[in-house]
């Protein structure tokens, strides 16, 4: 008896083996010949597949391969068999039935086989859901849109499948419902970060960002107290780099919420680093203003005073008074606040405006060691005020000075972001002086910095010096231009457009030509003589339109012609010839909004 039990058990062991081993056989058949675009015998095996148990993928499969033949009985005949003998999994079914419907061009039958689907999905929320993925994955946004409706109909949710539903409204191009349906979900969930994600993905075309912000400030209108509304407005604002819109935005939240200014300060920084000076100085103004005895105060004072720095230092030609009125206002802070660590920051400015712009070294290198006398606390700060010291050294024409000062800051950062800078100077400096080699040296060991930026500058630096050296005997073209560079370094401008001139005619043929003729019309840029930057930049692109300095020239044409020469038709042209020409190009997506700018695209 026990023996045959046994037996008996061995049996059903085996035989579930063998039909696991069958199963297993014949969805490797299935999937083997569809890959291999045999549906005739892909069919066979996925409908003894689907008989034994519901599948997406094979459904999917089996109906791709009944439209490939045209097999339209023997689908007809097989979806009505599977909704009758497995009504759990009807509604897929039905769905499936209407793709072969659409296959054969029966769009009426098809749509009444996607209401049997939905009606087949009864009570199920999260089959609703899935439904509406696969419609949309199949291209039929407006039947997601109803499943997910349907959805919130059964549910009595209106709250329900609203990330869901406004990716189905920026399918059906509806972005007032996309905009309501992600609104709303921010406000009832607080989740701002998700409302942003998808806001970005969503609003690229400029007449949908023009309604986010007409919505945006008609729901601050109507709903003051939510200050979601705000923060996204805010958020949009900056994204679009229009801080003096999102400065008036965080300034009634300052007020509102009591924030003393932080996210003001925030805001500023930001401006800042965009480059914004003056929006970036309106805002360090009014926290100067607002908080004259908060903690912000000292470094709001001085950062406004930095931000017209730089905005003097990038209008050009730099002019001498404007330069004057700001050592006299880092000079009014310093005395009303006294040396210390919260104005060496500004006496460091001082030291290197008298180096750079009024060519007063010995000023400069007294006020410095100033500032490194009032900061010595600050090892950081220290090391580098020796970098600008360094920086001034050179500038009176002393390079063993300032390496000296570079290679103390390289041994004080070694493993800092401030030492590598260090060593990219020292580099440059033995670039200025022509030798190759040893800049070359350094620059390969900076390309591996965790900055970026230095090690993008070593990259560029080290290529211009690889693709020019070893031409001639004594590398007298590279020498010539790197000398040039130390010129300008020197902010000895109207020297160095001579000798660059000079130069291209001397090496025309060279491979360093386009790098002569870029470098000299960057400097007449900075000289604000753009009517021969122009010659130049349009002698470059003639010759080197092929070339990786191309779209560079190209974009520099159109900036002059639109904000200096006052030619907007040429601009738009020059903006749409980089557009076409260079679809690669860094200046792409700007040379795009400037177009539109200039067509009138843009409604504030």
């Amino acid at each position: 008896m026990k023996k045959g039990f046994s037996c008996l058990l061995i049996y059903i062991f085996l035989s579930g083996a063998g039909s696991a081993a069958r199963a297993q056989s014949e969805k490797e058949m299935a999937e083997e010949y569809f890959k291999k675009d045999d549906c005739p015998k892909a069919l066979t095996y996925y409908t003894a597949l689907l008989k034994t148990g519901y599948e997406k993928a094979y459904l999917k499969n089996y109906t791709s391969c009944v439209i490939k033949t045209k097999s339209w009985n023997e689908g007809e005949q097989f979806f009505k068999k599977q909704i009758k003998n497995d009504a759990f999994n009807s509604a897929w079914y039905y769905m499936s039935w209407a793709t072969m419907l659409n296959g054969q061009g029966k769009a009426q039958e098809a749509e009444k086989k996607n209401e049997q689907a939905l009606s087949a999905s009864g009570l199920r929320i999260d089959l609703k859901r899935d439904m509406a993925e696969e419609f949309r994955s199949t291209g039929q946004p407006e039947w997601a849109k109803n499943a997910l409706m349907n959805g919130r109909e059964i549910s009595k949710r209106n709250d329900l499948f609203q990330l869901e539903l406004a990716s189905v409204y920026r399918d059906l191009n509806d972005p007032e419902k996309m905009i309501d349906e992600l609104l709303s979900y921010g406000t009832r969930y607080q989740n701002i970060e998700v409302v942003q994600n998808m806001l970005q993905d969503f609003t690229k075309d400029e007449k949908e960002q023009i309604l986010l912000e007409k919505v945006l400030y008609d729901k601050i209108q109507k709903f003051p107290n939510e200050g979601f509304y705000n923060e996204l407005l805010i958020w949009y604002q900056i994204q679009k780099k229009d801080f003096y819109k999102a400065f008036i935005q965080e300034r009634a939240l300052d007020k509102r919420f009591k924030h003393n200014g932080t996210r003001l300060y925030n805001l500023a920084m930001l401006a800042l680093q965009n480059e914004d000076y003056a929006n970036a100085g309106a805002i360090f103004d009014h926290l100067v203003k607002e908080y004259p005895k908060g903690q912000l105060y000292p470094v709001a004072r001085r950062m406004a005073i930095f931000s017209r720095e730089e905005q003097v230092k990038n209008t050009y030609p730099v002019r001498r008074e404007e330069v004057q009125k700001l050592l006299a206002q880092y000079q009014q802070l310093v005395d009303e606040l006294g040396v210390n660590v919260k104005t060496v920051e500004a006496l460091r400015n001082m030291a290197t405006l008298n180096a750079f712009y009024l060519d007063d070294f010995k000023k400069a290198i007294e006020i410095m060691q100033i500032a490194i006398e009032g900061g010595k606390q600050e090892k950081m700060f220290v090391d580098k005020c020796k970098l600008d010291l360094g920086d001034i050294y050179l500038l009176q024409g002393e390079p063993w000075e300032a390496s000296l000062l570079y290679s103390q800051v390289e041994k004080s950062q070694k493993d800092d972001l401030l030492g590598y800078e260090a060593k990219l100077r020292n580099a440059k400096l033995h670039y200025y002086k022509g030798d190759f080699a040893l800049a070359k040296e350094v620059l390969d060991i900076l390309k591996k910095a965790t900055s970026r930026e230095i090690a993008n500058d070593a990259n560029e630096l080290g290529l211009l010096i690889m693709d020019n050296t070893g031409l001639d005997s004594n590398e007298t073209a590279m020498k010539e231009y790197s000398a040039v560079e130390l010129l300008l370094f020197q902010n000895k401008k109207y020297e160095a457009v001579d000798t660059l001139k000079h130069l291209y005619e001397k090496y025309q043929n060279h491979s360093l030509s386009d790098e002569i003729l870029w470098l000299t019309a960057k400097t007449y840029m900075k000289l604000d003589s753009n009517q021969q930057a122009m010659t130049a930049l349009k002698l470059l692109y003639s010759k080197y339109s092929v070339d990786i300095l191309g779209d560079d020239a190209l974009f520099a044409m159109a900036k002059l012609d639109q904000e200096k020469l006052n030619n907007k038709d040429e601009a738009m042209k020059l903006y749409q010839e980089l557009m076409e020409k260079y679809p690669g190009s860094i200046y792409v997506a700007e040379s795009r909004k400037r177009f539109r700018l200039l067509r009138g695209d843009v409604v504030n």
